[in-house]
């Protein structure tokens, strides 16, 4: 405690609270973005392709960089799919960022997804594939920042759910698959 007092002229406890209350603050990497995987067909017919949204909500006051980066060095966002027997995925569909300016970085806008971004990804239900629920495993890798720090690199699990049919397929969730 002596040392507290003698180099910084406050006690522990006062430093301590404060740095308590710094770091309540800042959420965890894994907390910022919020990612939830939605079929186009429910149930998806065998034969057919169809799209899975992958929709991320960042928490206000944060950014995750887009898919094209600014610099090299920034991480940018990623989704990786491992599709089970009779399931084929294509390339994932990432949107534009939008350029902000931030306090790091005063003399380029970077290129970052902010609210709430939709990842497209193809995929195609083979004619044999088994019938009933298929999950497609999806990792959402990305690196949240503020205008002031930068939480370190996560990678996310995201479930996506298929639902194969002999039959056909029936659209769902016309508000992230308008009518082509």
């Amino acid at each position: 405690m002596r040392v507290c007092r003698a180099i910084l002229g406050i006690s522990c406890a006062a430093l301590t609270a404060w740095a308590a209350g710094t770091a309540a603050q800042i959420p965890s990497a894994r907390e910022v973005v919020k990612p939830q995987a939605f079929a186009s067909a429910d149930p998806a017919a065998r034969g057919k392709p169809l799209e899975i949204a992958v929709v991320m909500k960042i928490r206000d006051g944060y950014h995750v960089n887009a898919r094209e980066v600014t610099f090299d060095y920034l991480i940018p966002t990623d989704l990786k799919a491992e599709a089970p027997a009779g399931i084929r995925t294509g390339t994932v569909k990432y949107p534009k960022g939008t350029l902000h300016k931030f306090s790091f970085a005063k003399d380029q806008a970077l290129n970052v997804y902010t609210d709430t971004v939709v990842l497209r990804l193809p995929v195609t239900v083979d004619p044999s594939a088994p019938l009933g629920e298929q999950h497609l495993a999806l990792k959402l890798h990305y690196q949240a920042c503020n205008d002031e720090v930068c939480l370190p690199p996560v990678t996310l699990p995201v479930d996506a759910v298929i639902h194969v049919s002999a039959g056909e397929s029936h659209p769902s969730h016309p508000e992230l698959f308008p009518k082509q």
